[in-house]
């Protein structure tokens, strides 16, 4: 699936993958935050000693930096997404819509949801853009 990125996002990218020297795949820009979807395996090298790498990216742009792992298959990135929440399970449905049946941990629910949503709204743009997942639910 082709994603397209906006001007900003593009700079953005440029930037976060000179800082860190991990692969970007995606990113999505806020306001308050900007959100790249690292490739599988960069995490380590996106995040660096200490979170100091991150921590560079972040003063440099302004804003929050999250980060959210790639993954192979459309359940694996789902979890992905709404980590650090633990999902047990994520079931893909594919009826009139694709939507995605996550199972977290009781005591996780507000950490997939995140403040005010922004982590599941989050984890539902980028499974849309990149596994034409139409919604998320908790279950």
């Amino acid at each position: 699936m082709k994603v397209t990125l906006s001007d900003a996002a593009r700079r953005f990218v440029v930037l976060f993958e000179d800082e860190t020297g991990a692969t970007a795949h995606d990113c999505l820009v806020f306001d308050d935050r900007v959100v790249f979807l690292v490739a599988a395996g960069d995490m380590a090298t996106a995040i660096g000693p200490g979170g100091r790498t991150v921590q560079a990216v972040e003063r440099q742009i302004g804003r929050t930096v999250e980060l959210v792992e790639d993954a192979d298959t459309p359940e694996a990135f789902v979890a992905s997404a709404l980590a650090p929440a633990a999902v047990r399970h994520v079931t893909i449905s594919r009826q009139n819509d694709t939507v995605a049946y996550v199972e977290v941990e009781e005591d996780d629910r507000g950490v997939a949801i995140g403040s005010g949503g922004k982590t599941i709204d989050t984890a539902r743009t980028l499974a849309r853009r990149h596994y034409d997942i139409d919604d998320i639910q908790l279950t």
